[in-house]
């Protein structure tokens, strides 16, 4: 079964598909954190099987501790709040719902193929 979740902030075309662990790996509604070139990813399994990938440094504190956040929703979309300050990132797009004056979190594509959960990285 191949699940894809793509970010729209990176054409599909400039994605090198790189494997970060297996489906089975990552425990529904919790993150994990994945270390690709030297950059921390946070990776999120929802109950649904959807996989997000976004930037592991909270951008208020510069913590590397996003992938231990809660996962949530806001207003229909899927997020993860900061364990440090609280601050809310929706999943898809990185943006800070709860301060506009935070940076959003970068992201990466992810797909799921064969059991395997893939992060697309430029």
């Amino acid at each position: 079964m191949t699940l894809t979740v793509t970010s729209p902030l990176l054409a599909p075309a400039a994605v090198d598909w790189r494997a970060a662990c297996r489906l089975t790996d990552l425990l529904p509604e919790r993150g994990a954190c994945a270390l690709f070139d030297g950059a921390q990813i946070a990776l999120f399994r929802l109950w649904d099987d959807q996989v997000y990938a976004v930037g592991n440094r909270d951008p208020f504190s510069g913590a590397q501790v996003v992938s231990r956040g809660l996962v949530g929703t806001r207003g229909g979309r899927r997020t993860v709040a900061s364990p440090l300050h609280k601050q809310v990132f929706d999943l898809v797009t990185g943006e800070c719902l709860s301060d506009s004056a935070v940076p959003a979190l970068p992201t990466w594509p992810v797909r799921v193929r064969d059991g395997v959960v893939e992060v697309g990285l430029q």
